[in-house]
């Protein structure tokens, strides 16, 4: 069978492969299994924990924020 075929017949079966995450996926997943770390490391509390885990899934966010305000626009 050809790519052609197995496409098609995915496509049949209601399978869709639209994957356009990019290379930003892996960053961003690489980002979050370090943010992880570093803020696992620093807790001593369960509270300290699970504030790391939620400010490890939103780092981006405050990158972009701290860059903002950095160069004040």
């Amino acid at each position: 069978m050809t790519a052609d075929t197995n496409l098609s017949r995915n496509d049949r079966q209601g399978k869709r492969w639209n994957y356009r995450g990019g290379a930003s996926a892996p960053v961003y997943g690489m980002g979050l299994i370090g943010a992880w770390v570093y803020y696992f490391q620093h807790a001593t509390t369960f509270v300290a924990f699970l504030l790391g885990f939620l400010k490890g899934i939103v780092w981006p966010a405050m990158v972009v924020y701290k860059l903002l305000e950095f160069l004040k626009l």
